[in-house]
């Protein structure tokens, strides 16, 4: 007896840890599936934020990492509208520089590749009155029944698929649009499907632009959420206006020209939405595991809120800042990319 037992209970162990070993692999599993939804403004910018257009660019410059799931132009920021053809702007000029990326690395997406994953959501311009900041007006004037979008509706499409990998969303402008989603799944599935979709999702909040950001950390305390209300802003400043034109803007190609010199928050890089994707660029250089926001990153450190699944600010705008030599060396080089 004593002899099978032997036999028996190590290789138990060694079953279980296998299989443990499995689940987090195809937890944290390579590459990240992502999806940006940005409140993303006509170029040149005037009645909005330009941040967002610096941000895509950089984005763009470092899709070769990712399975992008998505493309969102969502409301936000000032003017509240969302219009596909903003993004698809900017991808015209990336399509005039993915083949010389692609000399560099293969994985870099065709251009339309990223157009057939590009999607509109709701705004004041077709169909609803957001208002920008939380606490502005009810979540239920703006998120509810007939008022899903195609953003909305690919952002279940993308997490009802079979695939092991969670669904990374990465929000520049208002999470109307995940919340949204969310609300269509609770009101049509069961309890546990919801659970299910909920546990499939890791979103990434830049600031609190509109009511359904506090509907979602209120509501939903299971779902993971990193809640950047401020450390964001250690990516203020990266680079001067002078470093922006020097080593990005001039002489880079198509897609680095429309890179803006300076935003609403002052002049040079300041891509406040930049953060939420970084925090996966740092998890491939194995700095960070994105299952623990606690961990550095270059996306900032963050702490948990009590007992939920929610991470929020901690020592604040330094958590990023401290990489910034990291992050633009690499920024400047892939802008070479462009053109050699």
């Amino acid at each position: 007896m004593n002899f099978y037992l032997k036999i028996i209970i190590p290789s138990l162990f060694a079953s279980l840890s296998h299989q443990h070993l499995v689940a987090q692999e195809s937890i944290t599993s390579k590459p990240y599936r992502i999806i940006i939804s940005s409140d993303f403004p006509p170029f040149p910018v005037t009645n909005s934020d330009p941040d967002d257009v610096q941000s895509i660019v950089r984005f763009l410059l470092y899709s070769n990492e990712f399975d992008v799931e998505g493309l969102i132009v969502s409301a936000g920021t000032y003017g509240m509208v969302a219009e596909k053809k903003n993004m698809l702007a900017a991808l015209d000029e990336y399509d005039k520089v993915d083949e010389n990326l692609r000399k560099h690395d293969l994985k870099y997406p065709t251009a339309d590749a990223l157009r057939a994953v590009t999607y509109e959501g709701k705004g004041n311009n077709n169909g609803i009155k957001i208002k920008w900041g939380c606490g502005k007006q009810p979540s239920s004037e703006i998120i509810g029944k007939g008022l899903d979008s195609e953003a909305s509706n690919a952002i279940i499409a993308a997490a009802d698929k079979p695939d092991p990998r969670p669904l990374w969303i990465s929000v520049w402008g208002g999470p109307r649009e995940i919340a949204q989603a969310i609300w269509d799944v609770r009101n049509t599935r069961s309890e546990e499907e919801l659970k299910v979709f909920i546990s499939k999702l890791r979103v990434f909040l830049i600031a609190c632009q509109d009511a359904t950001h506090e509907w979602l950390m209120n509501e939903f305390p299971d779902l993971f959420i990193i809640e950047s209300k401020k450390t964001y802003q250690g990516m203020f400043r990266s680079g001067s206006k002078e470093w922006a034109e020097e080593n990005i803007i001039n002489n880079h190609g198509p897609l680095c020209a429309i890179y803006p010199p300076k935003a609403i928050a002052g002049p040079g890089v300041i891509e406040g939405d930049s953060p939420s994707f970084l925090y996966l660029v740092s998890a491939n250089r194995g700095i960070n595991n994105p299952e623990d926001p606690t961990q550095p990153s270059w996306g900032g450190q963050y702490v948990r809120k009590g007992s939920t699944n929610h991470y929020v600010d901690g020592t604040g705008e330094s958590t990023i800042s401290r990489w910034k030599n990291d992050f633009q060396t690499e920024f400047q080089e892939r802008a070479d990319w462009c053109i050699r």
